[in-house]
């Protein structure tokens, strides 16, 4: 008899860590339930060839050669700023734009570290801009 006890025991026992290791298996699953791969069939095309996420996601065109085109025309911005503009203008853009590793500061900030008014700086921003615009006529 206590042989008999001891066998159900141990029955429930382990059939209660295969139920506990359903559950925790369920659960893990559950968590990764919402997650879908790119790669995943979504049906088939006309051809009857099997069409992914990844093919349906779209994504925008890269132009490169503009994208080459702006990168250019940027580096020659740089290399002309100290050429073109004055030490004032100069000082003005980059601290407004943030060139150079420098904050981007509003008018206000550079006027106060200037010990200018906020007009001036405005006017200075726009002269140095209208000379860097001068660098590229074929845009205007």
């Amino acid at each position: 008899m206590i042989l008999m006890k001891f066998y159900f025991q141990a029955k429930r026992s382990h059939n209660s860590r295969i139920a506990n290791e359903l559950l925790m298996y369920f659960r893990a699953k559950k968590k990764h339930s919402k997650e879908v791969s790119l790669y995943e069939p979504i049906g088939t095309d006309k051809e009857g060839n099997e069409i992914n996420l990844l093919d349906v996601i779209e994504s925008a065109p890269v132009d490169i050669v503009e994208d080459c085109y702006i990168r250019e025309n940027t580096d020659y911005l740089l290399r002309s700023l100290k050429k073109v503009l004055s030490d004032k203008e100069y000082q003005v853009i980059c601290c407004r734009y943030g060139l150079f590793g420098m904050e981007e500061e509003t008018q206000r900030e550079i006027a106060r570290k200037l010990c200018i008014s906020r007009s001036y700086v405005s006017r200075i921003e726009k002269t140095a801009l209208q000379k860097l615009r001068g660098l590229f006529p074929q845009i205007q």
